[in-house]
Parts: C-alpha cells; sequence; structure tokens
C-alpha cells in the first residue's frame, strides 16, 4: 500500500523529502490532497518536513485537506503550532474560503471553532466564504457563516455583488430564502453596474429565484 512505499523511501538517504514537483508540491502537500492519514502522520514525525510549505500558487498542506474535506488530515496539521490556519493562497483565499466552496462541513466547523480563523477574511475579488458558500448553494454551511456575529451577511465584493447578489445568479433558491428572512440583508442592493438580485435571477432564467425577490419586493 501506499504507508508501505512510502515507509520504503522514508529509509533511502538519498531522497530529499522536501523535494518539490513542478507546481512546487511537497510529498506533505500530495498525501494531504489524497486524504492519506498515515502518511501525512509519518511525515509529521520527522523534524526535516516543513508542515506549512506553499506550493506555486500559495497552496499548503492544510489548504489543500481542507478544500478536499479531509477533516481528520485537517485536524493532524493543526494539532501543530508552526501550522497557520488563515493562510491564503496567491488568490487571497483561506483553507475556511476553500472548504465553503466545496460545502465541506465538518472541516468549516473545525476551523471556526479556532479564534486564530476569521471567517469574514475577503479574499482579493472581495468573496468571504459565506459568498462562496451562497454562491455554491450550501444551505447548511450559510446558517452556519450566518450562526456568526462576526459575519457580514451582505457583505459585497469587488463587483458590488452581495451573497445574496451571487445566490440569485446563480439560482440557489434555498440559500436565497435563508438570506431573505434576515433584517439584516437588502434585497434590492445593486452592484457597481447597477443590478439587483432580482435582474440577476430574471436575466438567467432562474423563474423561481424571481418569483421569491418579487414577493419581497412587493
Amino acid at each position: 500500500g501506499v504507508e508501505e512505499i512510502m515507509v520504503a523511501l522514508l529509509q533511502t538517504k538519498e531522497w530529499d523529502i522536501s523535494a518539490t514537483d513542478w507546481e512546487g508540491n511537497t510529498v506533505l502537500s500530495l498525501a494531504a490532497r489524497q486524504g492519506h492519514e498515515g502518511v501525512v502522520k509519518m511525515l509529521l514525525d520527522r523534524s526535516d518536513v516543513n508542515p506549512d510549505m506553499a506550493d506555486n500558487d500559495g497552496a499548503t498542506p492544510l489548504w489543500w485537506a481542507a478544500s478536499r474535506g479531509h477533516e481528520k488530515v485537517v485536524n493532524m496539521l493543526l494539532d501543530l503550532s508552526d501550522v497557520n490556519p488563515d493562510m491564503a493562497d496567491n488568490g487571497g483565499r483561506t483553507p475556511l474560503s476553500w472548504a465553503a466552496e466545496f460545502g465541506s462541513a465538518g472541516v468549516i466547523m473545525i476551523l471556526l471553532n479556532r479564534s486564530d480563523v476569521n471567517p469574514d477574511m475577503a479574499d482579493n475579488y472581495g468573496a468571504t466564504p459565506l459568498s462562496w458558500a451562497a454562491l455554491c448553494g450550501h444551505e447548511k454551511v450559510v446558517k452556519m457563516f450566518l450562526d456568526l456575529s462576526d459575519v457580514n451577511p451582505d457583505m459585497a465584493n469587488n463587483n458590488g455583488r452581495t451573497p445574496l447578489s451571487l445566490a440569485s445568479g446563480f439560482g440557489q433558491e434555498g440559500v436565497v430564502k435563508i438570506l431573505l428572512n434576515r433584517s439584516d440583508v437588502n434585497p434590492d442592493m445593486k452592484d457597481n453596474s447597477g443590478r439587483t438580485p432580482l435582474w440577476w435571477a430574471a436575466e438567467r432564467g432562474y423563474e423561481a429565484v424571481r418569483h421569491i425577490l418579487s414577493e419581497r419586493h412587493n
């Protein structure tokens, strides 16, 4: 199996454990990405392995584990004091941001339980984890973020689009309903182009969402 191969490789003195591939991935990064818990543990037990080394895109092993929903690997990495749980990649996106996009509720819960993770950190495009969860229609994750007092449910990205605007433009009916139930979400907020959530729903042909927004408007 994979672990047996890794044991054999680790016993090879000529092998550089810190070597990277053409994308800057270390062995630890690749193991974290695939969720190989045994291999990750083996590597983290070594003093010559950097547990927080980023690849060419700025993605760390934690970033990969979080984005793929590997909860046990995430916990193993977060147990280390030299792993930054909120390190952003080159696009300004944190492990929490990627977990939100993919709807990894278990990983999100782990990260949100930490005081050193900002639940409302915007990326280079101004999108927060809530924005990503709303856009992708992850209702459970959206509710998790909305339960936090330090998350702005109406935060606009660099294009002026709020979580409601994004959810409306991608036909995420359930998320739209959740957001409209809040008094701190403006259903008529215009983006930088003057387009409202209703405009986006109508333009994209999402009739159910358009109806919900029209009813709220009336």
